[in-house]
């Protein structure tokens, strides 16, 4: 996709500056009630009141103006499957046999290059429907799906990091592996795609189960090579998971060992759930800065477990933290039907997570811990012009309750991630371009 030369938007503009402290910390985000953000070649150039940034634009200008409406910076969603969409909201099953039932079924199917290119359309597309812009994703153990899956997302202009996954044992024939093709097949996709455009590539054994020693040795060298890549894969999700990874490697300490000993820990390290982790893996997770990822609709639609946020969040080192939708485990595309079961997973902990909190965590927060924060997650010159816009008047319960709202930003935030959902996403940029827009909603005007 070639960006537009020039683009602007206008309406209310969110982004933050630091992580909040808590409810009502002004400080940590910038907004201007009325303001514009312009973008040449896809990057963000400037952004400020209309009443200051208007006057300096070419005459004729075109403007999208949503003078109701939040702008923010696109969604970030740090965990999903691009081949689950079809298993998603499956019936009655916990982990392990949720995948042996429905996951490892559907998955065979991304062997076929042209429906993995078919399915790879749908999926992007269905992602920036919900707001979402640039996510980490597990594509099948076929590298064909995540040559499909990044292709289609070059074609679009998005910025993605995804993977083939790994996976040699536990799992049908069909879906196997070796240690030795697992290396080869994500060394190819690796030099092909990592840092090609947008496009980012994940090293990804999809968990210890489906992963002999040889295969996860296979995974570190491949880690010790490109430094730089990511590395993606599931931990602690579920009790009979962790008591299989026990039998299947005695000689480890726990679950977060098994990573470990083959040098897959670190700073670009996303493990996903980290529902029941152990004193010592939460100690050692937090002082290597691998990244624990929150997949509430996940965790409670399958039964895993509570995410500890608070306990993680309060370390010393901190934890660094991450959110996502885990599709097809998660029940929701919407980053905001996201953050609202997130909301009462912590409830359920006698915690608190504050709407502030959970934007930054969904923008700025992701971005950071997917170091890529000079990148995307701010609306801020030098970054890319990536951007959803939010109606919290998108169903009449929602425009019901907002008459209650006397023009307060954090109550609107928090009807947004406890009532909304992709009708909420009026439109959504990528590099300054509409890649998406709800039917009936455009407004463009001249400057």
């Amino acid at each position: 996709m070639i960006p537009p030369a020039l683009a602007v938007l206008r309406g209310r503009i969110l982004s933050f500056l630091a992580a909040p402290k808590g409810p009502g910390d002004a400080a940590s985000y910038r907004y201007f009630p009325d303001g514009v953000v312009v973008s040449e070649a896809g990057r963000i150039t400037r952004v400020g009141p209309a009443a200051e940034v208007l006057p300096t634009l070419p005459a004729g200008t075109a403007v999208d103006h949503y003078p109701d409406d939040l702008i923010l910076p696109g969604f970030i969603d740090a965990h999903l499957h691009f081949p689950q969409t079809q298993v998603i909201a499956s019936y009655g099953a916990q982990l392990l046999e949720w995948l042996q039932k429905y996951t490892f079924i559907a998955e065979q199917r991304y062997g076929d290059p042209v429906y993995a290119e078919r399915q790879a359309a749908w999926f992007l597309r269905e992602l920036l429907a919900n707001g979402t812009t640039t996510a980490a994703v597990y594509g099948s153990v076929h590298p064909q799906s995540a040559e499909a899956f990044f292709a289609e997302s070059e074609r679009l202009g998005t910025a993605m990091i995804a993977g083939k996954v790994m996976m040699d044992r536990n799992a049908p024939p069909g879906l196997l592996d070796t240690a030795q093709s697992s290396y080869d097949d994500s060394k190819r996709l690796l030099q092909r795609w990592h840092g090609n455009g947008r496009q980012r590539y994940a090293i990804t054994p999809r968990f210890a189960i489906t992963s002999t020693e040889a295969q996860l040795e296979a995974a570190g060298a491949l880690a010790r090579e490109f430094p730089d890549a990511y590395v993606q894969t599931h931990i602690a999700e579920n009790l009979q998971e962790i008591e299989a990874v026990r039998s299947l490697f005695p000689d480890s300490r726990d679950y977060l060992d098994v990573y470990d000993r083959y040098g897959l820990l670190g700073p670009k390290t996303l493990f996903g759930h980290c529902i029941h982790l152990e004193e010592r893996e939460r100690q050692r997770m937090a002082e290597t800065g691998s990244v624990a990822v929150f997949c509430p609709t996940s965790n409670l639609f399958i039964g895993s477990g509570l995410f500890p946020m608070k306990d993680l969040a309060r370390r010393d080192p901190p934890a660094r933290i991450a959110v996502a939708t885990d599709v097809g485990g998660g029940t929701s595309y919407s980053m905001l039907r996201t953050l609202g079961e997130g909301y009462k997973v912590q409830q359920l902990q006698g915690a608190n997570v504050s709407a502030l909190e959970a934007f930054h965590l969904l923008t700025a927060g992701n971005a950071e811990v997917l170091g890529l924060a000079d990148e995307i997650g701010t609306i801020a010159p030098g970054r890319h012009a990536d951007l959803v816009v939010l109606d919290a008047r998108a169903t009449s319960a929602m425009a019901h309750r907002m008459e209650a709202v006397d023009a307060d930003l954090e109550e609107e935030l928090f009807i947004l991630m406890t009532l909304g959902d992709d009708r909420s996403i009026k439109a959504t940029y990528i590099q300054g371009r509409r890649m998406h827009e709800r039917e009936g909603t455009r407004s463009r005007s001249p400057a």
